[in-house]
């Protein structure tokens, strides 16, 4: 029996299993998909994000990211990131960093789904392995969180994502948000001549019929040679009734997921890892929950205002000017993003 059983192979996954390894605790991972993992995502990993891969000895290659601008019809405003640039790195390249981590490490990854998971009051067993903890760290529709019943309804309006990559030079060294009637797009540089298109969106449509809204980025694309297929992801939010029960815990998107709107998913789910590889080192997973809160909580505040604002047209449509106004207000919002 191992100390510490992570199912899901993503950067999640990967980096609670570092950081548990570090803390000295026998762990293994399940993932049953093989080679590098792509997923729809903005690439933009903030300051906060950055500093948390440099503390695991990884250090994905990518695009410095100076701040972010935001952008509707014509007018913009920007701010820096105050301390420290952010990262703007393929999916894939920061799955083959944290990978490569992993194997010097010595970890074991097997190639299994997790089936038949069982959990007692001094172990947990998934198929044949067994574990004195169980870390659910596999996405929006985590299946150790339907398993361990901590699935929680959700009642919100949902939103879905997508992705594209281009081979076009980036204008600039800044993540950019374009807001539109129903929809936001993020550009972000992830490489000299590689730029990641990313849309949220509240309604459904394929590609061409999200980008409709969007005649400025639709020109800067125009033309450019796709660098990768269109990815889709969601519905986004999602809730967990706890992120710890017993011996099983929740971390990154399956404990709960509010939005991709701020851009802070990675940076906020490294931040929880640190946490609960923290508490299972000590054996005192039950000082999880309010540890998660304690690095969560401004996030997942920030990111229900915005939505809050987004959902209303008149208010959505004042974003930019607003921000504009009180730039004051956006360097602060900015910064909160950044650490």
């Amino acid at each position: 029996m191992i100390d510490v059983l992570v199912v899901g192979g993503g950067p999640i996954g990967l980096a609670t299993a570092l950081h548990a390894h570090a803390a000295g605790l026998r762990v293994e991972v399940l993932e049953p998909r093989s080679g590098p993992i792509d997923k729809a995502c903005g690439e933009g990993l903030m300051p906060a994000a950055v500093a948390s891969l440099a503390a695991l000895g990884v250090r994905p290659v990518g695009m410095p990211l100076r701040g972010i601008r935001y952008a509707d019809r014509g007018r913009a405003v920007e701010a820096a990131f105050p301390d420290a640039p952010g990262r703007g790195v393929r999916r894939l390249e920061l799955q083959r960093a944290l990978t490569e981590a992993i194997e010097e490490a010595g970890i074991a990854v097997h190639r299994e789904r997790a089936e038949r998971i069982r959990v007692g009051p001094d172990d947990v067993a998934v198929g044949a392995r067994r574990a004195r903890y169980l870390v659910g760290a596999d996405g929006l529709h985590s299946s150790v969180r339907r398993a361990a019943g901590l699935d929680r309804r959700v009642r919100s309006t949902a939103r879905y994502g997508l992705r594209r990559h281009f081979r076009i030079e980036p204008r600039s060294d800044l993540i950019e948000v374009h807001w539109g009637r129903h929809a936001e797009v993020y550009l972000t540089p992830v490489g000299p001549q590689e730029l990641g298109v990313a849309l949220l969106a509240a309604r459904r449509g394929t590609w061409a019929e999200q980008l409709e809204d969007f005649p400025d980025v639709r020109d800067l694309i125009a033309g450019a040679e796709p660098a990768s297929v269109v990815r889709g992801a969601g519905p986004m939010r999602q809730r967990a009734s706890r992120v710890a029960d017993g011996r099983v815990a929740l971390v990154g998107d399956a404990a709960g997921y509010v939005d991709a709107l701020t851009g802070e998913g990675l940076a906020v789910g490294l931040a929880a890892a640190t946490e609960l590889a923290r508490c299972l080192a000590d054996d005192r997973l039950q000082d999880y929950p309010a540890a998660h809160r304690r690095v969560t909580w401004r996030s997942h505040a920030l990111t229900l205002g915005m939505l809050s604002i987004a959902r209303s047209p008149v208010l959505r449509r004042a974003i930019v000017p607003i921000s504009s106004s009180v730039p004051w207000a956006y360097r602060g919002m900015v910064g909160v993003l950044a650490r």
